[in-house]
Order: C-alpha cells, then structure tokens, then sequence
C-alpha cells in the first residue's frame, strides 16, 4: 500500500492536501485502471484518514468536533474470543472484559461447528447473565446450517450474529435475518470497499446493523458515506476493528452502535502511539487535548519493526 501511495497517488495530494473532496475524488479516478478495491481501496483509505488527521491538528482541535460530533462518549464492545483458544483462555479474555465493565463481548465461532455450542456455553457462564454476548461466523456457515446455529446461539441469549454466511451472498444474509430468532441482529460489511457496496447490502435487506471500516472504505471519507447510507435507510452503524483510528469519526456519526474493540489492534495500538484510547467501562473518549486523532507514533519503540 505505501508503494502505491507513493507511486500512484502522491501527485494528487502534494502542495494541496486540505481540498479534501476534491482529493478524494481524484485518487479514486488515478486507481481507476490499477484497481479501486482491494489495495487501492486500503491505499486510497490510508491517504484520506492522514488528510483528515492533518485537517484538524491544523485547526488545532479533536478531529471528532471537526466533523461534528454527535457525541462525547462512544460505546464499545470487546472482541476476540478466537476459535483457536482452549475454553479457559476464551473464558478468561471475555469475563475479564465483563468484569472490566464492558457490557457486550464478542467471540468468533465457525472453524469447528459442533464445538461452538459448547463454546457459546463457556463464553455465558464466564460472562454471567448482565453482559450482551455476540458472535462472528466470519461467513464459515451455509444458509442452513447458519439457522441451526442461531437456535443454539439463542439459547445462550446471544443478540448479535455477525455474518453467518459469506457477505458477497446477500440473498443468503437476507434468508438468515428474516429467520433469525427474535432478538438477534444479524450484521456485515467490514469488507466493504466503497459506497456501492453498502448501498447494496442494504437494498437486498441484508443486515440489522451495518457495518463498515475506514481502513478499507475510503477512510474517514468514505466512513462517513456509509454512515449517510445507513441513516437513510434507517440501519444503525457498527465500526469494524482499528478503535483508535475509528473512535473519532465514530463520535460523529448519528445513527451509531459501537465500536469494536478488537484485542490484537488495541494490543498494537498502545504498543506504536502515544495517545491511544483506553476503555473506561464500556466507552472510549476522544482526549480533548490532543488535535486530529490525538495519535503520535512512539518512532523508537516502532524502530524494532522496521524491514
């Protein structure tokens, strides 16, 4: 991606990177040809959230209040939970969320079907009865076998069911919500790369809550375009991964959900910069004192890494 932007996008935003419509615009018309998903859509994502960062320390405020915040507090929900983990490590990442005063916890299910009943069991008990419980298929179930699951699911109270089949088959999404027990959202659309796409997720009916990243939408941009989308359609907006990338714009969309706070970023994040959120119950807070998304690379510790 860095090859790219420097290859590919860095005429478009030299000597004149604060007409940020404009920029955007441009870059998605210099990937026409090398590709407007995929990596350009990551490249093109990486340029914007820099614009928008620079924008704001600039004008020397919160990035959040430059886009007009809707709120002061964003709500989160933990997330990890990993298919790979025996049931004392899933129980302990998730009840330690719980009973950090994170009120929804998330757990991946799907590698091996016939065990993440138990699973879903372990994650309830660890969590206790307080505590919304979510899980993420990361579309390894057919349509069938997606319903089945949920039923199971149900009777652990899980509400939240996150692409139980593959989000490219949106009629398979469709089938699933319609048949979803009650009190169960069906959600997806991390993966997706611009406006088009969530426009059509939610023409087929798709999903309760979309959901979107701005590392690979278009970045801050192309985050808040999904977001008017949701809205008109009258579909809450959940953000995908990269809290500290996302808490900002989060605060400034309407129709918001949460957040998610995804361990191995989180983990990353307070490992690389100087100013990365921590939770406070169940919330992240912009830090008024810090400009844009009051984020500064910690360049010794980052060093290490360099290939």
């Amino acid at each position: 991606a860095a090859e790219l932007i420097h290859g590919a996008l860095r005429e478009v935003i030299v000597g004149r990177p604060l007409e940020l419509g404009a920029r955007f615009s441009e870059m998605k018309v210099r990937l026409r040809n090398l590709g407007q998903v995929g990596l350009g859509a990551m490249a093109l994502s990486a340029v914007d959230v820099a614009l928008w960062d620079l924008h704001a320390r600039l004008l020397g405020a919160p990035l959040y209040t430059v886009l007009g915040a809707a709120r002061r507090r964003v709500p989160i929900y933990g997330s990890g939970g990993f298919t790979s983990y025996t049931l004392a490590e899933l129980s302990e990442q998730l009840g330690g969320w719980a009973r950090a005063g994170i009120p929804r916890v998330k757990m991946k299910v799907g590698r091996a079907p016939a065990e993440d009943p138990t699973r879903v069991r372990a994650a309830r008990r660890a969590i206790g009865d307080d505590t919304e419980l979510f899980v993420d298929g990361n579309g390894a179930y057919g349509r069938s076998q997606s319903l089945a699951m949920a039923a199971r699911f149900a009777e652990e109270r899980v509400v939240w069911f996150e692409e139980p089949v593959s989000s490219d088959d949106l009629s398979g999404l469709h089938a699933v919500r319609l048949r979803a027990p009650f009190g169960m959202e069906i959600a997806a659309g991390e993966y997706g790369w611009d406006a088009f796409y969530f426009r059509r997720m939610l023409e087929a009916g798709a999903v309760d809550v979309l959901q979107a990243d701005a590392t690979r939408s278009g970045g801050i941009t192309g985050f808040l375009q999904a977001a008017a989308i949701a809205d008109a359609y009258g579909v809450p907006l959940s953000a995908h991964c990269a809290p500290a990338l996302h808490l900002h714009p989060c605060a400034a969309v309407l129709r918001f959900r949460h957040l998610e706070y995804f361990h191995d970023h989180a983990r990353i994040e307070q490992l690389f910069f100087d100013g990365a959120p921590r939770p406070e119950g169940g919330e992240l807070i912009p830090d008024e004192g810090r400009p844009g998304l009051g984020l500064e690379l910690k360049r010794r510790d980052a060093e290490r890494y360099r290939s």
